[in-house]
């Protein structure tokens, strides 16, 4: 189970209160606390991501109402929805695992939400039929969800959600129990899905991928409390935290600005582009990092640094090395430009970046 934080959080860009959601997350657990902020428009799309154990699981079950608050509160199109039990809840639910009853026909499961809300077997069960044909099931109607794929179980675990007609839609780790490549296609088809949506949607992922594709804006909460938010390019492009660096996939560090310089907190200077003066981030890609075994002399990058070969590891279609010393940093290098460098645990190698290649901003 995890938690969030509030206190650093601001509106999502659009939000009219009274219009959508409107949420103060607080739930105390032991020595464990959750307070987290939420705010989006009709139409928003907004991502909860960060590790296990940061509070994204307890949001979402918060939201859902099955697990109550201890503070704060939560409003959905300026309704208190802070005492309202969870099947009264406008809210419908994708769990991780679809949760699709296994003695109903798609079409049933489908149909359930509608007949709970007082429709009549056949009205449910045409509202059901619109929604699976809307999702390209109208074939399976009358299949059980044994016999159904990951990704077609995935689309009317969806169906049933949105039959409700829903004004808060929340997906925990929708895609996560699909194989890679169902997982791409059935992201695509989410998105469009989400994108139709017109109230507002809340999803629960590990997966950058995945965040960055579906959803509007990112919420990254880490202990309990949001760290970063905002559109995903900006927290791709503006990382605060050591998670998010590597959830974007660059080396991130901290340090004081004086000029073309970022002077780290615990280590050596970088030379950047950007000219600053104040406490500052600078983060570059571990593709921009090129390594030598000799100290070079004809380098043109104004960045260099000796360092150790820690490990290595297969990263896509190439060899990423993590380096220690002067540095600490990860770089990306092909696996013939790794057999060249004869790199192994305990080599000593430089490493150098171009000035270019860096990106500072104001911590």
């Amino acid at each position: 189970m995890t938690h969030i934080d509030s206190a650093t959080a601001g509106p999502v860009s659009g939000a009219v209160r009274g219009d959508g959601l409107d949420a103060r997350l607080v739930v105390e657990r032991g020595s464990f606390r959750l307070d987290v902020a939420l705010t989006a428009a009709p139409g928003d799309v907004v991502a909860l991501l960060g590790p296990n154990g940061a509070g994204k699981t307890t949001a979402l079950r918060a939201l859902a109402g099955l697990t109550p608050l201890t503070g704060g509160h939560l409003r959905l199109d300026g309704d208190s929805l802070d005492r309202t039990p969870p099947e009264s809840r406008p809210v419908g639910v994708v769990f991780q695992d679809y949760l699709l009853f296994p003695h109903l026909s798609a079409l049933d499961n489908v149909a359930f939400g509608p007949r709970c809300q007082g429709a009549s077997k056949a009205d449910a069960r045409a509202q059901a039929a619109q929604w699976l044909d809307r999702m390209g099931l109208a074939d399976h109607a009358g299949a059980r969800p044994r016999r159904l794929s990951g990704g077609q179980a995935q689309r009317v675990a969806l169906a049933r959600a949105l039959a409700t007609r829903p004004r808060l839609l929340l997906l925990d780790e929708p895609l996560a129990a699909l194989d890679a490549r169902t997982r791409l296609d059935v992201r695509a088809q989410l998105r469009r899905h989400l994108t139709e949506f017109e109230a507002v949607a809340v999803l629960v992922t590990h997966d950058p991928l995945d965040a960055m594709v579906l959803a509007d804006r990112l919420v990254v909460i880490e202990h309990g409390r949001i760290v970063q938010e905002g559109a995903p390019s900006d927290i791709a492009r503006h990382p605060r935290t050591d998670y998010i660096a590597q959830l974007v996939g660059l080396n991130l560090y901290k340090g004081r600005a004086e000029g073309h310089a970022v002077r780290l907190d615990a280590g050596p200077a970088i030379t950047t582009t950007e000219d600053l003066t104040g406490p500052a981030f600078v983060a570059f890609p571990p593709g921009a990092v090129t390594l030598y075994r000799d100290r070079p002399t004809g380098s043109s990058a104004r960045n260099l640094w000796r360092c150790e070969v820690a490990g290595l590891e297969t990263h896509g279609d190439q060899i990423r090395a993590d380096l220690t010393g002067e540095l600490p940093l990860a770089a990306d290098l092909t696996t013939v430009a790794a057999a060249e460098l004869d790199l192994q645990p305990g080599a000593t190698v430089w490493a150098t970046v171009k000035a270019a290649q860096t990106h500072a901003y104001p911590a």
